[in-house]
Parts: structure tokens; sequence; C-alpha cells
């Protein structure tokens, strides 16, 4: 008898050993028996938190859960948008369980690989369908945010079947293929060129009216100054002619000694000059006699 109860006492620790199971923190247990998820009174599936837990031995199996947020980095991936013109979009999106049974059996036992695909099938297409509506400019400006509110809310609704909770969506990178790329630099660059074109043409003009402006106001300072310059002159001369006249009336023959001085250092100031004249001339008057007007008389 004792030799039976020894090995019984292994199995039963054997048995009661089986029937204890650990979920660790961030995952959680749910128990197949027979192909089929344990659920509670109200049909749902029984839902085991971290810690220790107990279960049927040989007949139950324990399916642990990554619980935490889970990351899916989407490749990148080509889309058409109103414009019928083609873009490529590089998204990822933040994800969880929200329903382990559901999860369990829509996966093929819980499968992250096979999860993250139908997942990405059900963005891609609330992708293509925000995008098919909007055009290069509302995707990359004002309407980024809303694509991706809206492709996040049709994402939440169409991934409830996976037991599946959309938390984020988000456009990491908008490009264009290397074609459509090229066609679009070069029609930006010939814009460019023509606002460039205009401003030069504007600038151009601009400079035409200032010089314009600049050298009517030349013109008119010179004019100014060359009139005030021949008034001054005239007004000189009025006076210069008063002096001399008034000099003459006083002396005329002072007057006369006076040019006739002037007219002699005018006429030899250069040693080149040669001037042939009359000894006997009214011009060498004062120089041939001091006293000529006395001569004279």
């Amino acid at each position: 008898m004792r030799k039976l109860m020894i090995p019984a006492l292994v199995v039963v620790i054997a048995l009661f050993l089986m029937s204890l199971f650990v979920i660790p923190e961030g995952e959680r247990g749910i128990v197949i028996r027979f192909g089929r998820v344990l659920k509670d009174n109200n049909e749902i599936a029984r839902i085991h938190e971290p810690g220790l837990h107990f279960k049927m031995p040989l007949f139950d199996r324990v399916k642990k859960l990554d619980a935490r947020i889970q990351t899916m980095d989407d490749q990148s991936d080509r889309f058409v948008t109103s414009e019928k013109k083609d873009v490529i979009i590089d998204s990822f999106v933040k994800w969880r369980i929200a329903d382990f049974g559901q999860f369990y059996l829509a996966t093929g036992g819980g499968n992250i690989l096979t999860a993250e695909a139908l997942l990405q099938r059900k963005i891609a297409d609330g992708l293509r369908a925000e995008i098919g509506s909007k055009t290069i400019k509302e995707i990359v400006s004002e309407k980024r945010d809303q694509v991706m509110e809206d492709v996040l809310a049709d994402s939440k609704e169409s991934s409830q079947d996976l037991g599946i909770e959309v938390v984020d969506v988000r456009i990491k990178k908008i490009n264009l293929p290397d074609e459509i790329s090229e066609s679009i630099y070069r029609r930006m660059r010939a814009e460019r060129e023509a606002v460039a074109r205009k401003h030069r043409s504007q600038g151009r003009e601009k400079a035409d009216v200032i010089r314009a402006q600049a050298e009517l106001e030349v013109a008119t300072l010179l004019a100014e100054a060359d009139k005030t310059a021949r008034v001054t002159r005239g007004q000189a001369d009025a006076e210069t002619a008063s002096i001399y006249a008034s000099a003459f009336n006083k002396d005329p023959e002072f007057y006369r000694f006076l040019r006739s001085l002037q007219a002699y250092e005018n006429s030899f100031n250069s040693k080149s000059d040669i001037l042939v004249l009359d000894p006997q001339s009214d011009f060498f008057q004062y120089m041939g006699n001091v006293k000529g007007v006395e001569a004279e008389q």
C-alpha cells in the first residue's frame, strides 16, 4: 500500500503543478479547453490578469497575449488622389487588443503577424478612401490632420471584428513618385522663373522711373543754377560797368591809362606771342611817353 502511495503522491503533485500558471505583467491569459475559449456567464472570454492562476491539467491550455500598445510601422504604399495623381505615403499605427477572445479567434490563435496583416489591409483601405477624395495640396497642408482623424475613426470601427482597438494612425511621410516629382519640380522652377522675370521687369521699370525723376531734378537744378549764375553775372557786369563809368567820369585820363595797362598785361603775358603794330599807334601812347597825355595836348 505504501508503495502505491508514493507514485500517487507524485502524480498528485505533478497534476497540481500542471494546474498552476503565471501571467506576467503586461500580458493577459485566456484558457483554451478542447479548442474552445473558456467564457464566463456573460459569454465573454474569461481574461486572466497578471498573477498566479489555476487551470484543469491535461485538458486546459493557456494562451498568453500581449496587452500593451503595439506599434505597426507600415510600409510605404501608393495611393491615388482626387486629381488622379499618385502619392507614396508612409504611415504607422498604434493598436492594442481590446477583446482577447475575439482576437484569438480572428487571428488564427492570437498570431500577431496575422493580426497586423489584417489590420494593415483595413488601414490601407481607409487611407485609400480618404486620399482618393483629397487633392495633393489638401493632403500635405491644412487637411492632413483631418485625413488622419477620419482614417482613425474608420479603422476603429472596422477593426472591432478583430478584437483590436486602434489607438492612433499617423502619416509619417508623403512623397511623390520620381517621374511626378521631376515634372512638378520643372513646373515649380518655371513658375519661379516667371515670377523672377516679373520682379526684374518691375524693378527695371521702377529704376527707369527713378532715373528719369533724378535726371529731371538734376536738369531743373542745373537750369536754376545757370539762371542764378546768369543773373549774378549780369548784376556783377552791371556793377562793374557802373564802377567803370563812375571812375571814367571822375578821371577819364586815369581810366584810359588803367585800361591801357590791362591791355598791355593781356597782350604780353606769354613769351611766345608775337604782336606786329605800328609804334606810333595809339596802343603804345602810354608805353612810349609816360607823359603822353600832356604831349598829345
